[in-house]
């Protein structure tokens, strides 16, 4: 299978592993239309992928990924029909994710926020870089977590650390996000690529059949949970989308921004 179509996504294999890398550096792999639109097709693609057996999602650069482009985020407010499209694809980027059977790691390299977050917990397996954090500051920008992380961070740390988190948008220190769950495992950067590419050898090398279906039994509560909240979700973060909050939060913020950038 060739994933020469695609722009903001890297792919590298590795014997059976194949790692899906957002290519999006120099802003954080910041999410924006592109690379939404990329994801919410890249695990069909995995899925069907007949030269592997085991996926790892990475960001290129200092972070995982850094959640959406601000940029982005001013287009959808001055073009509120465009955030249907939005709302599509991130309900394919979260079933399409449960859906693949095929087991995908995520190598958190650097800081996973908001869709970035969601991105990484909805891995199977979840390994991150120590020094590193992960958060969903939806709220800070005046929008409700509608990509999927309502529904994930309960089920891993329970509703009332889940709900201070989401609520508040602090970050957790990875080694703290290990500790309680969120994650599998917090190593160091230097340890992070062994890691990674030992666990997905192992997966590699052992019974690829009972292994994806395995994963599938052990998904159906998950994906019936989501589709059960997704469009609830989506639908109120379509009404953030056009709130003054939401707006003001993002013209401060683009002003900061371009403030910097002039002192600079």
């Amino acid at each position: 299978m060739q994933f020469d179509d695609y722009q903001a996504l890297r792919f590298d294999r590795r014997g059976r592993v194949l790692t899906i890398t957002m290519n999006r550096p120099d802003t954080l792999n910041a999410v924006d239309a592109t690379l939404h639109r990329e994801l919410s097709r890249v695990f069909i693609d995995a899925a069907l992928d007949p030269d592997s057996d085991v996926i790892v999602l990475t960001g290129a650069g200092r972070a995982f990924c850094a959640g959406g482009d601000v940029g982005w985020m001013q287009d959808a407010i001055d073009h509120p029909e465009s955030f249907e499209t939005t709302v599509s694809e991130a309900k394919a980027i979260i079933f399409t994710l449960l859906d693949c059977e095929k087991p995908i790691i995520a190598r958190i390299n650097g800081p996973a926020v908001g869709l970035g977050a969601t991105l990484g917990l909805f891995c199977d397996v979840i390994f991150a870089d120590e020094a590193t954090y992960i958060a969903d500051p939806h709220v800070s920008i005046g929008m409700v977590a509608g990509d999927g992380g309502a529904v994930i961070w309960p089920q891993l740390i329970g509703f009332a650390r889940a709900k201070e988190y989401l609520l508040t948008g602090d970050r957790i220190p990875a080694r703290r996000a290990a500790e309680i769950g969120l994650i599998n495992h917090a190593v160091p950067a230097a340890e992070l690529s062994a890691a990674v590419d030992a666990f997905a050898d192992r997966l590699a090398g052992g019974s690829t059949k009972a292994i994806r279906w395995t994963k599938v039994t052990t998904n159906i509560a998950l994906k019936q949970l989501a589709h059960s909240m997704m469009d609830t979700g989506l639908a109120y973060e379509a009404l953030t989308n056009i709130s003054d909050d939401h707006r003001q939060r993002v013209d401060a913020f683009l002003k900061r921004t371009a403030t910097g950038s002039k002192a600079r």
